[in-house]
């Protein structure tokens, strides 16, 4: 949590423009089960405000579990991906499919085996964050 002195990252104060791929790196170790790329499009860490940003996942690769405390829409660009909320099926998910999971809800999502997957996220800030990262996701005939 930031301390008093400072200020919390938060959306721009007027129009800006963040040019194609100007953003982009690897997502941070422990959030899925290999690297895969991401592109920061808004950061903010400022109560309600959006977060948003594209990912592209190689085949097999999938989030952790995790959840987000104002939920989290996603719209998927390309690839074929896979996602599944506690207790639900694992869906599968293609270009123009969008996905909205609830607050809280505890979920995961990624790219199927045979195909990338590329998507937009938005999610909002509460209490200074947009994700909680939980356990990796086990799947049926793997091993922990």
């Amino acid at each position: 949590m930031n301390d008093i002195t400072t200020k919390p990252k938060a959306c721009p104060a007027e129009m800006t423009i963040r040019r194609a791929g100007t953003a982009i790196g690897r997502a941070p170790e422990g959030i899925s089960s290999a690297p895969f790329w991401a592109e920061m499009l808004l950061e903010s860490e400022s109560e309600g405000e959006n977060t948003a940003m594209r990912a592209t996942v190689d085949p097999s690769v999938i989030t952790h579990w995790h959840t987000h405390p104002r939920g989290q829409f996603l719209y998927v660009l390309s690839g074929v991906g896979i996602a599944q909320r506690d207790g639900g099926p694992v869906e599968e998910l293609r270009a123009g499919d969008c996905v909205w999971f609830a607050p809280d809800e505890r979920h995961w999502h990624g790219a199927s085996a045979d195909s990338a997957f590329s998507y937009v996220s938005i999610q909002a800030v509460h209490d200074g964050k947009s994700v909680h990262w939980l356990e990796p996701v086990i799947r049926q005939g793997e091993r922990s």
